[in-house]
């Protein structure tokens, strides 16, 4: 069997693609970055202490920007991270919005009925190369929690392989692109 048949999950988790979010600009729907903020971008071991640190969102297109900061935790929140203050509430990394900012991805498109999505292209390398392969192999230590154990049915379907293939390809050239096109 050829390398290129055969997917080794590596263990990726959601937030190992969360570094760099690609997003819709809310002022001229191109395409914008959410990056942890320069200030903030010391090495941190812990990957909720990444998600805790404050946030930018940055539009190269129009020059827009805005902040985000964590909150304390609230009652009823799922999850928290417990740095020394008050907890934080850890932002939930689901799509197809970004978890800082609530804003549309600028990788997601209908398929299947469904949608597709990832962060960034990074992201959709792993989605095509589990997709592309005939033989996947799970990681030995991540049990269910590694991102392609959690991805969706409809995406893992040996019968719907060519249209999510066809629809990353549609991602690949969209994640290139600055500006929005009609999808």
């Amino acid at each position: 069997m050829r390398d290129d048949e055969r997917f080794r999950d590596r263990g990726w988790r959601l937030f190992d693609f969360a570094q760099e979010i690609l997003v819709v600009c809310p002022r001229c729907a191109g395409r914008a970055h959410v990056t942890v903020h320069p200030d903030h971008r010391a090495c941190r071991r812990y990957a909720v202490a990444r998600l805790t640190e404050p946030h930018r969102l940055t539009c190269p297109g129009c020059g827009h920007t805005r902040g985000w900061s964590p909150r304390p935790a609230r009652k009823g929140d799922a999850d928290l991270y417990f740095a020394g203050g008050p907890p934080l509430a850890v932002p939930r990394l689901t799509g197809p919005d970004d978890p800082f900012f609530g804003l549309p991805l600028w990788l997601s498109r209908r398929c299947c009925g469904r949608t597709l999505w990832a962060y960034n292209a990074a992201h959709l390398d792993v989605l095509e190369g589990y997709v592309t392969a005939r033989l996947r192999e799970r990681h030995p230590y991540t049990g269910s929690g590694s991102l392609v154990e959690r991805l969706p049915a409809w995406i893992k379907a040996a019968g719907n392989r060519a249209k999510v293939l066809a629809a990353i390809r549609d991602l690949r050239v969209r994640a290139s692109e600055g500006h929005a096109r009609e999808r």
